[in-house]
């Protein structure tokens, strides 16, 4: 490819500036050879021409591809120089806020100056176990990377930061080391991890301080080595440094500060315990005000302070200790303020005693303050023959201080880190380590010194090895690749390094003119100008002869040689040494007798006194000591740590990080182009990048490759299946020289450019073929358009035509339609003519005709008026004469009334204040209701008698009426002629006032009118108001309404907000559940290691199977007698062993509750044997039943006595012993606690409860003796005495008419009847034992009589306390009746009487609830024994009917045997029955040895059905210690199924459903009405009698929580290596992402051999097979569901944060492969029918970041959409995926900083949480939903093969 070809027109180049470092351009022309400029134009449109030296030829560099731009790895680039370089940062970090990008194998990290959400736990885990490369470029990657090869190679490894004051080295180094202490945390308790972080805020409070580039600088080297075991576990750490900068201690350069602990403990000088130190604010003392401003923004010293004290005790340092250290920082502050007073002759001077300082430096230090005065002024000169002292000049004095403040400070430092390493120290043994080299780089200031010489020392001899460790790396990648390769040219800097140490060098020399007494720095110099003039890398500076240049591999150097030697030498004076040596203070003196480098160790035994330190001649043999010891000058020991160090680095695999500093101004994200290639330049990346170029830089796999440039292969090689072949013809036919590319084994490599090449030819091609696409498309667009044109015009011509044709009928339709209306119009005129003439003659007619009407009406209207008028008179009058006489009636009656009324008050005041009254009162108060009710009645008969006489008076009133109007009809009838002239007279009258009416009728119909036209007025006025109401209705509705809606709505809100609550509880308590498993497991590894490491022969079991279940299960029972018996008590104590008998207290508590569990059982059996005899004493009294039903009850009775009297001789028995026990234990707590003593208590304890359990074995064996002599000794008595009626024996008794205990008179009959038997046959009875057993019966005998007489005596006593309290209460009753009493008589009589009736009716009111508590009390208590006695009923039944079938089986027997007779088979009851010794048996072949393969054909969950009825049958027989031993074995037995098989899916899913339906079955079969609404009647009856398993359903539930969380970590565990792989890298859509040309050269130590690659098949495949395991054994489909839903949210996670920390995966294509494989889990969950999960919607945020990715991003638009689309993005997680997005071809545009911005401002008001990744270790919690089984126990089957033939139906 020749010259012109690179050069033509339009190409892009780099060309140098002074103020940008280097520019863009851009060739306006083609460039031709020979020609001596470049026509080119700037990127703002400039035009300029670029000269070319003509000699060398050397044209700008070109520049990358678009598409390259913004690369992880710079190496990537296909064209390797500055320019692109720089650039590459430059974007990186200012567009895309990415501050890491590789260079090959170094970690560029740029300072952002501002806090990242980058470094989070869930950071470090996304990184954790990923190959370098896979991800985005981090120093978490390179942590993992080291990580992974030591565990990988098992070879050490370091990790070298490396860059200038505050480029964010001693950051990076800490997020190394946090990286570790994550990943690799300790495995024991020791929290080694904590302590290694713990160590920074220490380092940087001793160790950092601000200087001009930097507010927390480093200002020491440090190299930590971190151990790591064999599981690569950290185990300890070890911390070494190189070169602390103490000469800031006393002098600081404007702007900077000290080190941070000084500031740190001037903050904290007002705190009560610092008092003592004296200080005050740091700018009272000189070491701390030099800089200028003493704080630091953003920081606070007092809390660092407090974070620094806190890590010191966390590492160990005691508190004493620590006050030590800041005495001696504070003393060194002191130090500082001591004036030095000069004498008159200028060559002495002299401090005061007095001074404040001096004292407080003294005090603080312990040393001897006369002492100090004296040799801080004075210093000792030693020749062969004499010592002399001389005074020293005010600047010589001030350079000792100085030099004694560096020197104290120094050696604190080194005691400092010395205990840190022994805090981080272990005595484990260490497998591997990583070391973290945090350590200064490559420094140049205006005035450089020794400082900066030795640390541009230590940086050449790191460079050198980092540029062979490179070279290595190159060589080591062709010889793998199989390419021949030549010696590539690297610098090489052994010269720089040999002019340095070598014999002679500037170090040698330096040593060599220390050693000269009178050597001069000028001196040194000259030497250095005599010796390595010729050197090229030293030179002489022309204006100066004491400085000297060294040309470095990074820059030219100027040295200052002023100071060298006195720096090199650090000389501190020896007598002020031995001060220090001498003090009181422990710490003080270790400081200086361990300085062994400048000072040697005082030869002087211990504290001397003073006249020791002062004499001259015993310091002679010291000084010659130290004279040897200053050989070691500092330069000879950092030359020797830093050749420890590079051994240490060589022995190692290392890894680099070079930190980049990008502006000095610290500004957030500001590039400075200058500062950044002076930095790149010399920290070796330019270097990287030019060995990579002098190679073959690019480097591409043969599949890649293909995939990116196929488009340039011809049709005919892609029939070729073999791609590299495709590859080879390929590459031959487009570039010429074949030494531009290499075939390797795996890959192609390519010169440098060759990639660009390559893109170009690919863009032309696709450019041709767009051109092509575009021109046909132009094509078919015009025709379309065309077509669309003649289609419009056609149209608009037939709506033409159709309007016209319209707008003519139109106008006929309506010429016709004006016509009829004319003739309706006249026709209905002339109607309305006549009917308003004929409304008008109606009217006159009907006015007419009612004036006549009304006319007449008035008239007979008046006549009856004045009737009325006259009637109402006379009643007036006669009204008023009765109302007068009446009420003088009424007047004298109430005056009589009130004259016997205040007789009668008089009479009742007299009579009510006597005490009867009162009494009468109370007493008659309860008869007032029933009194007042009689007189209700009585007034009832009253009222109708009344009634009766009132109707009687009525008729005989009417009767006197008719006589009265027959008279006055007699009357009239002769009066009559007289009375005719005065009617006339009246009816002229009345016809008067009849017309008068007339005239007021007319009046008041004029009114009327009135009013009716106001009252519509009304009307209309109310309609509208009416209207308006409504109006003013209808938006209260409105209102109403929306209120309603919001109401609801806060309503769903609130509900909302409960349900989340809800499931954060469940969530919490779930992880309490996991927590609990996890310490669990932890519990049980550290139990077996410690087996494993003791390894003794005589291992002990646990101590009791008790306690194992009980470790194993941590829940209570639900038994009453879960602790066992006492041989389970002695079997304990025996396997606890004599070290631990006298200790172990279980054995004692297990006894005690024995006791107080069987004293309860004997009140229970005593308080059911006396209902019992209630009942048969009145079944006896009220009817006879027969003599063998009687016989059978006195032997029931007698046995409930015999295991009565059992029950309280063994707790009698029992408490003895426990009494005994507690005694024993007493006597051996008083001694000493050692194991070595003598065991005699604790055999005194196996005696005692040896002896307890054979007693009480006796003791049974002798009742149940007994107790088969009474019933035997009954069965005769019923023999002999079968002819007797039971009635006459009862009656012939004497005392047959009193009341006898009928278990005391069975128990006497017994006796007697033993008695008799004795005298009978006494030989028999010797013979047989019978003696004994009749003693033994009498014995018992005596002891009833005895218990009933002291049963009866406290009965006494309990009557006779009840009647005393019945005798307190009434006095108490009395007393406050007494005192209610006396409060009545002061009232007065009304107020009495209502007092009195409150008190009744309160006195009433509390008798009445205390009834109605007895009431309730009594029908809780009945439906208590109604239950017990459906019980007892149902027992009694079910043995009636077992006596019965006996019977007929006996009848059966009795037939002819002839006759044979099939007996129907009872039906199985649902209940399987076992032994106690085959538990084992059972629970090994049904739960630990069972496999889910064998029970594939059976009915899903058998074990859990089979479990359930074997606990059915012991509720049934109503065992509870065998509930428990069940339920606690299995549940033990699931535990170890699933810790064996704790990865496999299948047995642990097999489990989970079991678990699941056991706990159904115990909620189904609970008896709960709750959980048995969905049973069949026969379900209902295989339920549980006896007991309640609501605590055991508990521990399965929690069973069940933990087998689903291991369950969900198996299947994550098989999914999560497949789902990046799936779902962001495999091509599920063949041929749409072609391959980014990256080319990034992943390290092959990264690399795995094998192919890792997953399709989305192999997801789906993979869950199908869980889902078909998880249906097939029957777990719920609820369940599962919440499975697939937890399994749905892992793949989101994880695929969304590797595509956020993934840039080349955030790509338009990959947004459309992520849509495509997100349809098809959607589709496989709608398959399965599990789209109700909810697992769609926990992909919500994977679907918006697709769509993220193919949305455009341009216009604000475009972010409008984004911002209301991306909802369960965060704001961060939207602006990390635009900053990543990367175009595949340069026809596509990246992302625009402006859009990002916008988005940003769009997204402000989002109050989203700070994690950039999601959590992927998020468990939702689980539900375990009631799901009862339709089965019904009796119709399960048991397979033969499960070998479970131990077990019976019943």
């Amino acid at each position: 490819m020749s010259v012109g070809e690179l050069y033509s027109q339009y190409t892009r180049v780099w060309i140098p500036d002074p103020d940008e470092v280097w520019r863009s351009a851009e060739l306006t022309k083609d460039y031709k050879e020979g020609e001596k400029s470049l026509q080119l134009r700037l990127e703002d449109g400039t035009i300029r021409e670029y000269p070319i030296d003509v000699q060398s030829n050397q044209l700008p560099f070109l520049r990358n591809p678009d598409i390259l731009v913004g690369e992880n790895d710079l190496t990537a680039l296909s064209y390797l120089h500055e320019p692109a370089v720089l650039h590459n940062l430059k974007v990186r970090f200012l567009e895309s806020n990415h501050i890491y990008t590789y260079c090959g194998i170094v970690l560029v990290a740029i300072n952002p100056y501002e806090q990242l959400p980058i470094y989070g736990q869930d950071v470090i885990y996304a990184y954790s176990g990923q190959n370098m490369g896979d991800m985005d470029p981090h120093i978490f990657a390179v942590a993992e990377e080291a990580y992974k090869q030591m565990a990988r190679d098992e070879k050490n490894q370091s990790i070298i930061v490396s860059g200038e004051s505050g480029a964010g080295k001693t950051v990076s180094a800490k997020y190394a080391m946090r990286y570790f202490a994550t990943v690799g945390g300790s495995a024991s308790d020791t929290n080694i991890e904590e302590k290694v972080l713990a160590s920074s805020p220490i380092m940087e409070a001793i160790g950092n301080a601000k200087t001009t580039r930097n507010d927390n600088s480093s200002r020491f080297g440090k190299y930590i080595q971190i151990g790591f075991d064999k599981r690569y576990h950290i185990i300890g750490a070890n911390m070494r440094t190189y070169l602390l900068e103490k000469s800031r201690v006393v002098f600081q350069a404007d702007g900077e500060r000290n080190y941070h602990i000084f500031y740190q403990l001037c903050a904290a000088a007002s705190l009560p315990e610092f008092k003592e130190l004296a200080l005050t604010c740091a700018e009272d003392f000189f070491y701390t005000s030099q800089g200028g401003d003493t704080r630091i923004e953003g920081i606070d010293d007092a809390e660092d302070f407090e974070k620094t004290r806190q890590a010191f005790t966390l590492l160990g340092v005691r508190e004493s200790h620590q006050i030590s250290i800041f005495k001696i920082i504070a003393s060194i502050l002191h130090l500082g303020n001591v004036e030095i007073q000069a004498e008159r002759d200028g060559d002495s001077c002299s401090v005061s005693p007095q001074d404040a300082h001096l004292n407080d430096f003294c005090r603080l230090l312990g040393v001897e303050h006369s002492q100090m005065v004296h040799w801080l002024c004075h210093r000792k000169l030693v020749t062969t023959s004499e010592t002399y002292v001389k005074t020293m000049s005010p600047q010589q004095v001030a350079n000792a201080r100085s030099a004694l403040a560096k020197h104290i400070y120094a050696q604190l430092f080194g005691w400092i880190v010395e205990h840190v390493n022994k805090a981080l120290r272990t005595a484990l043994k260490q497998h591997a380590f990583i070391g973290v080299l945090d350590i200064y780089g490559f420094e140049t200031f205006e005035v450089n010194s020794f400082e900066q010489f030795c640390i541009n020392y230590a940086n050449e001899k790191l460079q050198q090895q980092f540029n062979s460790h490179v070279f290595k790396l190159e060589q080591e990648e062709y010889m793998k690749e199989q390419i021949p390769w030549t010696l590539i040219d690297f610098y090489d800097n052994q010269p720089c390094i040999d002019l340095i140490e070598a014999k002679l060098g500037i170090l040698d020399l330096l040593d060599e003119e220390c050693k000269v007494p009178k050597g001069t720095d000028q001196n040194w110099a000259q030497k250095l100008y005599d010796r390595h003039s010729g050197s090229q890398h030293f030179q002489k500076p022309r204006m100066s002869n004491t400085a000297f240049i060294v040309v470095h591999f990074a820059d030219k150097v100027e040295y200052l040689s002023d100071g060298f030697l006195e720096k090199n030498r650090d000389t501190v004076y020896e007598e002020q040494i031995n001060i220090l040596k001498a003090s009181k203070f422990p710490l003080v003196a270790d400081l200086f007798h361990d300085d062994k480098d400048s000072i040697p160790a005082a030869t002087t035994s211990g504290k001397g006194s003073s006249s020791s330190k002062i004499n001259i001649r015993s310091a002679r043999p010291p000084l010659k000591a130290s004279n040897k010891e200053h050989k070691k000058t500092v330069g000879h020991q950092f030359r020797t740590s830093l050749h420890l160090l590079m051994e240490t680095l060589n022995a190692t695999t290392p890894h680099y990080v070079r930190c980049i500093k990008p502006n000095d101004e610290k500004l957030p994200f500001h590039f400075d182009p200058k500062r950044a290639v002076q930095q790149l330049r010399a920290c070796g990346v330019l270097e990287t990048i030019r060995i990579s170029a002098a190679g073959y830089p690019s480097r591409w796999a043969y599949h890649d490759f293909f995939n990116r440039y196929r488009v340039l292969v011809k049709k005919r090689e892609l029939a070729n299946t073999d791609k590299k072949a495709i590859c080879r013809s390929v590459l031959e036919n487009l570039i010429k020289d074949p030494d531009k590319f290499q075939f390797g084994r795996t890959k192609i490599f390519f010169r440098a450019g060759q990639v660009a090449y390559l893109e170009k030819l690919r863009a032309d091609k696709f450019r041709a073929a767009t051109i092509m696409i575009q021109k046909t498309v132009r094509g078919w667009l015009q025709k379309v358009k065309y077509r669309r044109l003649k289609a419009a015009t056609l149209t608009l011509q037939r709506f033409c035509r159709g309007h016209l044709a319209r707008r003519l009928a139109e106008q006929l339709r309506r010429t016709r339609a004006a016509i009829v209306f004319q003739k309706q119009y006249r026709m209905r005129r002339t109607r309305l003519a006549y009917q308003r003439a004929r409304r008008a003659a109606v009217i006159i007619q009907a006015f007419t005709r009612g004036m006549l009407v009304r006319r007449s009406y008035r008239q007979v209207l008046m006549e009856h008026k004045a009737t009325v008028l006259q009637k109402h008179v006379r009643g007036w009058m006669a009204r008023r004469r009765f109302r007068r006489l009446r009420g003088a009636a009424i007047v004298i009656q109430c005056a009589f009334r009130m004259l016997k009324a205040k007789q009668e008050l008089k009479a009742l005041k007299i009579e009510a204040r006597s005490a009867e009254h009162l009494k009468r009162l109370n007493v008659g108060m309860e008869n007032k209701v029933v009194q007042l009710q009689r007189k209700i009645d009585d007034q009832n008969k009253e009222f109708r008698t009344l009634s009766e006489q009132l109707s009687a008076v009525t008729s005989t009133h009417t009767m006197e009426v008719e006589k009265l109007k027959k008279e006055l009809a007699r009357y009239q009838q002769g009066h009559s002629g007289d009375s005719s002239l005065r009617l006339q007279e009246e009816v002229e009258s009345l016809r008067a006032e009849l017309q008068r009416a007339h005239s007021e009728r007319k009046i008041l119909e004029d009114t009327h009118t009135k009013e009716k036209d106001e009252l519509k007025k009304q009307v209309a006025v109310l309609e509208q108001e009416n209207a308006l109401l409504k109006d003013e209705k209808e938006q209260l509705n409105n209102q109403i309404l929306c209120q309603v809606k919001d109401e609801f709505a806060q309503n769903s809100v609130k509900e909302n907000l409960m349900k989340r609550e809800l499931e954060e509880e469940r969530s919490r308590y779930q992880n309490l559940v996991k927590e609990y498993s996890r310490l669990e497991q932890r519990y049980d590894n550290l139990r077996d290691e410690m087996s494993i490491i003791k390894q003794t022969p005589g291992h002990r079991r646990n101590p009791s199977n008790q306690s194992s279940l009980e470790s194993d299960s941590n829940y209570p029972s639900i038994s009453t007698s879960e602790v066992g018996d006492t041989e389970d008590a002695l079997q304990q104590v025996e396997d606890i062993g004599l070290e631990k008998a006298a200790m172990d207290m279980t054995v004692f508590l297990k006894l005690q509750k024995r006791v107080r569990e069987l004293e309860q059982e004997r009140k229970k059996l005593q308080v059911q044997l006396e209902k019992r005899e209630q009942l048969d004493g009145r079944k006896v009294q009220g009817e006879q039943v027969k003599n063998d039903l009687d016989l059978d009850q006195d032997a029931d009775l007698a046995y409930n006595s015999l295991k009565r009297q059992e029950l309280e001789s063994e707790n009698k028995k029992l408490k003895n012993d426990l009494n005994e026990l507690r005694k024993a234990v007493a006597d051996q707590a008083t001694q000493n606690n050692s194991t070595h003593g003598s065991p005699d208590s604790y055999h005194l304890l196996l005696n005692q409860l040896k002896l307890a359990n054979e007693e009480l074995e006796v003791r049974k064996e002798e009742v149940l003796i007994l107790r088969t002599q009474i019933v035997s000794a009954d069965q005769r008595r019923l023999a002999s005495k079968s002819t007797e009626p039971n009635i006459n024996a009862r009656t012939s008794w004497p005392n047959s008419e009193k009341h006898v205990d009928q278990e005391d008179a069975i128990e006497a009959y017994h006796g007697v009847c033993q008695t008799n038997r004795k005298t009978e046959d006494w030989g028999y009875l010797n013979e047989d034992g019978e003696l004994g057993l009749a003693y033994q019966g009498l014995k018992q005998v005596a002891r009833l009589l005895e218990a009933q007489l002291q049963a009866q005596s406290r009965e006494h006593e309990e009557e006779v306390e009840g009647l005393k309290a019945q005798v307190e209460a009434l006095k108490e009753e009395l007393d406050k009746q007494q005192q209610t009493f006396c409060q009545t008589l002061l009232l007065s009589p009304e107020a009495q009487v209502e007092f009195g009736v409150q008190q009744e009716i309160s006195r009433l009111t509390n008798e009445n609830l205390d009834l109605k508590e007895l009431v309730e009390k009594l029908e809780k208590n009945e439906r208590k024994l109604k239950k017990q006695l459906k019980i007892y009923m149902k027992k009694v039944q079910d043995l009636e009917a077992a006596q019965a079938l006996t019977q007929s089986e006996r009848k059966r027997h009795e037939l002819n045997r002839q006759v044979t007779v099939q007996r129907k088979e009872k039906d199985f009851q649902g209940m399987l029955e076992y032994h106690k010794e085959d538990e084992a048996l059972l629970i090994r072949n049904l739960v630990t040895e069972l496999k889910p393969q064998t029970l594939a054909g059976t009915v899903p969950c058998l074990p859990a059905y089979v479990l359930y009825m074997c606990i059915r049958h012991a509720d049934y027989v109503n065992d509870d210690l065998k509930v428990h031993s069940l339920l606690t074995s299995t549940i033990n037995g699931i535990k170890k199924v699933l810790k064996k098989h704790n990865e496999d899916f299948e047995m642990t899913s097999f489990w989970l459903s079991n678990t699941c339906r056991l706990l159904h079955c115990l909620k189904q079969y609970s008896g709960d009405e709750g959980f048995m609404t969905q049973n069949t009647p026969k379900q209902n009856e295989h339920c549980l009698k006896n007991f309640d398993l609501t605590e055991y359903r508990q521990v399965l539930s929690d069973l069940s929580i933990q087998i689903y969380q291991q369950l969900i970590k198996i299947a994550e565990g098989v999914l999560q290596p497949m789902i990046v792989s799936a779902m962001l890298e495999n091509e599920s859509i063949q041929g749409l992402s072609g391959v980014k040309p990256t080319g990034y050269r992943k390290r092959s130590s990264s690399m795995v051999d094998g192919d890792n690659s997953y399709c989305l098949e192999a997801v789906i495949r993979q869950m199908t097979s869980f889902h078909t395991v998880m249906r097939d054994q029957g777990l719920d489909p609820e369940i599962i569901l919440q499975v697939f839903k937890q399994l749905f949210y892992m793949i989101n996670a994880v695929t969304l944060n590797n595509l956020l920390l993934r840039k080349d995966v955030c790509s338009w294509s990959t947004g459309m492969q992520l849509r495509y494989n997100i349809s098809q889990l959607e589709e496989w969950l709608r398959g399965r029918n599990l789209h109700q999960s909810g697992a769609v919607q926990t992909m919500e945020p994977l679907i918006q970041a697709a769509q993220l990715l193919q949305l455009k991003k341009k216009t604000p638009e475009d972010a409008e959409a984004i911002c209301s689309l991306c909802t369960s993005l965060s704001t961060q997680q939207i602006v990390k995926i635009l900053n990543l997005y990367t175009p595949l071809n340069e026809f596509e545009e990246r992302v625009t900083v402006a859009f990002i911005r916008t988005i940003q401002a769009q997204l402000q008001e989002r109050n989203d949480p700070q994690q950039l990744l999601l959590d992927s270790k998020h468990m939702f919690p689980v539900l375990f939903p009631f799901n009862p089984s339709s089965l019904t126990m009796d119709s399960i089957h048991i397979p033969a093969y499960l070998n479970l033939e131990f077990l019976s139906e019943v």
